[in-house]
């Protein structure tokens, strides 16, 4: 067993245009695509999400770059694990398989650790 410490990854999650050009069938799809792409994060072996952050109230529209529309926090093990985690966007589904997440939004993971205050 390692003593390594956990990788601190901010996923940065913006919203596509689109899908606000979606119609209200293949966005509800989006919906169902992207709540299954969060709890594949959560279910990589050695993931602990930590939480999540939604802007949808104060940031409209389209995210071409900072700020992003959503985020998750999590404690990952290694660099593999969160290239795993980005991939999801370009492997989860979307309604019939047409499409992938990736075509709705994108993601950014920012890599670092804990913050340790010292005493």
């Amino acid at each position: 067993m390692s003593n390594t410490k956990p990788l601190r990854v901010l996923f940065c999650i913006g919203i596509q245009q689109n899908f606000f050009d979606a119609s209200a069938a293949e966005a509800k799809e989006v919906w169902t695509a992207f709540a299954s792409m969060m709890k594949a994060i959560g279910e990589l072996p050695g993931v602990k999400v930590l939480g999540n952050l939604d802007d949808d109230r104060i940031m409209v529209g389209a995210s071409a770059s900072w700020p992003w529309t959503t985020y998750i926090l999590a404690d990952v093990p290694d660099l593999e694990t969160v290239t795993a985690g980005c991939n999801l966007f370009r492997t989860t589904p979307v309604g019939d398989g047409t499409y992938k997440l990736w075509k709705y939004a994108k993601v950014e993971a920012r890599i670092g650790r804990e913050l340790e205050v010292p005493a």
